[in-house]
């Protein structure tokens, strides 16, 4: 039957049911804190005022509406901190990708279907069965999709503790996963925080190809490949295209670095699972897509939310930095007259940087 008022005593159930309902749709953990986020705010504040969110307007469009989730829902009093894992279990393995210069390494998040609308569903969902427990429930749902502190999130809920690559990391899980939330009305009794157990662990600062993590929970986001193959709009800066390498969107070596990952989950979702052989692709392959093709075989991904034009640029920066080959050189060349500006560029870049492996 319905409980259109529970009292006090009967939030601390429907908690737990929650986490089981949650279970039941696929998360592999749900915790749940309040909306005090002080500590996190003057970080963030401060993240931004040393311009570490780079070209990222958005981070600063809302202000701090971010760090406190009852100006951004009003009436939210608690929030619902969600996991799923999204490693596939078929799909080669990243550091073999990563040594084959002529190979195209994209994410692990992003081999498959976009996660956005299959998160969000769930989510759904889930906020579904808690307003048919308790018709006063008002809330919404978010995955990466709205001015959210998830990690600080959920960190606070219990989930997982925040890496000093500033991901969320897990002891029992490592950190391939996705995060969601839901900012609800109703006073759930909260879940304590787990202790931090990166000790002196400094392998995803030293591993970093761009020393992008500046000093521990540290990112400059201007420095780090997920950003500059992937939210940089314009040219990627000189310094960086070697330290590239073969990344075409994305980089995960900071969590391939992690230790807590030999204890990765991997996914149990099929939307995951790898798409048009990404996970082990030649870079060429992939450069001589023309835009129609970059549209349908990549529709329903992540990727394809960067358009054509930077998907080449990102490739040409790394068939730039592929072992010197006749086919690079010819391939590079087919774009060498292409209609954007961008892309030429960075494809002069790679044929010259091709002609300099070619006399070493």
């Amino acid at each position: 039957m319905q409980n259109t008022h529970p009292q006090s005593g009967q939030f601390d159930q429907l908690a737990e049911d929650i986490r089981t309902w949650a279970q039941e749709l696929g998360f592999q953990a749900a915790g749940i804190t309040d909306t005090e986020l002080a500590k996190a705010e003057a970080g963030l504040l401060n993240w931004l005022a040393l311009g570490f969110h780079g070209g990222m307007d958005y981070m600063a469009k809302h202000g701090v509406k971010r760090s406190r989730p009852a100006e951004l829902v009003p009436g939210t009093v608690r929030v619902i901190s969600l996991r799923m894992n999204y490693l596939p279990e078929k799909v080669l393995d990243s550091e073999t990708v990563l040594q084959a210069g002529e190979r195209a390494f994209i994410s692990r998040y992003a081999l498959g279907r976009d996660y956005h609308k299959l998160m969000r569903n769930r989510l759904a969902q889930l906020a579904d069965r808690i307003r048919l427990a308790v018709a006063d429930f008002d809330g919404r749902v978010f995955t990466d999709s709205a001015p959210v502190m998830e990690v600080a999130l959920a960190d606070k809920a219990g989930t997982g503790w925040r890496g000093k690559h500033t991901l969320l990391l897990t002891r029992d899980q490592g950190s391939w996963f996705f995060l969601g939330e839901i900012y609800l009305n109703l006073p759930l009794p909260v879940d304590k925080p787990v202790s931090s157990h990166c000790g002196s662990c400094n392998r995803c600062i030293t591993v970093c190809p761009t020393q992008a993590i500046i000093a521990p929970y540290q990112l400059d986001a201007r420095r780090c490949i997920s950003y500059l193959t992937i939210e940089l709009k314009g040219r990627i800066p000189l310094e960086f295209r070697p330290l590239i390498g073969n990344r075409i969107y994305g980089c995960d070596d900071c969590q391939l670095a992690c230790p807590w990952n030999r204890f990765a989950k991997l996914t149990i979702e099929t939307d995951f699972a790898v798409r048009n052989g990404l996970d082990n692709v030649s870079l060429v392959a992939l450069f001589a897509w023309d835009e129609a093709a970059f549209k349908q075989k990549l529709a329903g991904s992540a990727i394809h939310r960067i358009g054509h034009e930077q998907w080449l640029r990102n490739i040409a920066v790394a068939l730039g930095n592929a072992p010197h080959s006749e086919e690079i050189m010819a391939a590079l060349k087919t774009r060498s007259a292409h209609e954007s500006e961008l892309v030429r560029e960075h494809v002069a870049w790679a044929l010259a940087q091709q002609e300099t492996l070619k006399t070493a």
